[in-house]
């Protein structure tokens, strides 16, 4: 398979590869409004409201037009609505006072490097399995309204007219058109490295399966998967070789499988994702090793670089 992929990157690569430069994660500056109603509580450092409402500023700049304190909480302008934090919310303003009937959006630290796997101890391993009988009988959604907005995608018919075909290491994936350049650019790191890395080429050709846009909530909760914009792909491969790939495949005690016993992307290939704004669902405590997702303001929020566009 890996011959039928690599026979147009030989000619692009003779013609000079384009470097991209990372740089720092540091969100644009702003001068949020001041006036009446609109003062900030004074602090020494930014809290968790006003860092997550700036890293989206500059995660979707196009869309998310400024960052602003207003009516006792960070916000931010999206199109035209204002969103509020509501304790990691992102509600519209008529939504405030309902913020406990959602749960929060995952604004959540992001490893550089996946962390050594340790075997839980007794205290951890009642917790994860309080963790999972919780997550299994969860009724409260994430909080949807805010990416529903930032994508268009309100239902299943106006998130399918956003959604574009393309071509993805051989395989046909239907994608929000917002992230086309992101993952054609994610491609290429991969197939440059296919090129002197043998676990990258042997990988590609060992993939079965690549799939993305599909109208639906995550696995065991009420909660909208990002799946569900077109922002998340997953990557099976045609054999696990006997490794487990999904928590929620892996059995009751999925805790107890180390890393070697995950099916895992090579680095240089979770490193193309990571580069553009993808995180990994193998850094997760609930590992999905098949599944990347576009979050740049995760990477923002952990002051991890991002590669820039062409």
């Amino acid at each position: 398979m890996i011959q039928k992929i690599l026979p147009g990157i030989f000619s692009i690569m003779a013609a000079g590869m384009v470097c991209i430069t990372a740089l720092p994660a540091a969100p644009r500056a702003e001068t949020p409004s001041i006036h009446a109603g609109h003062i900030p509580p004074a602090q020494q450092q930014p809290d968790r409201a006003e860092q997550v409402v700036r890293a989206l500023v500059q995660a979707y700049p196009q869309r998310v037009l400024r960052a602003e304190f207003r009516n006792g909480d960070w916000a931010v302008l999206l199109r035209d609505t204002w969103f509020y934090y509501a304790d990691g919310r992102m509600l519209p303003e008529h939504l405030r006072s309902r913020a406990s009937e959602y749960s929060p959006i995952a604004f959540y630290n992001y490893p550089r490097e996946l962390p050594p796997w340790t075997a839980p101890s007794p205290e951890q391993v009642n917790r994860f399995r309080s963790m999972t009988e919780t997550r299994a009988g969860s009724r409260t959604p994430r909080a949807h309204y805010f990416f529903d907005t930032l994508y268009r995608a309100h239902n299943h018919t106006e998130s399918y007219q956003r959604v574009k075909t393309l071509r993805f290491l051989g395989f046909s994936v239907m994608v929000h058109y917002s992230i086309l350049e992101e993952l054609s650019l994610v491609e290429e790191r991969i197939l440059a490295a296919a090129q002197t890395d043998p676990r990258v080429r042997a990988w590609i050709n060992g993939t079965g399966t690549v799939s993305g846009w599909t109208w639906r909530t995550m696995a065991g909760s009420q909660s909208r998967s990002f799946h569900s914009y077109g922002t998340a792909i997953d990557i099976q491969p045609r054999s696990l070789g006997g490794r487990e790939i999904y928590w929620q495949w892996a059995g009751p005690a999925w805790w107890n499988i180390p890393h070697e016993g995950r099916h895992h992307p090579p680095d240089a290939v979770i490193q193309a994702f990571e580069s553009y704004g993808f995180v990994w669902g193998g850094k997760w405590l609930f590992f999905d090793t098949m599944h990347f997702e576009y979050r740049p303001e995760v990477f923002i929020l952990n002051d991890i670089a991002m590669a820039t566009l062409r």
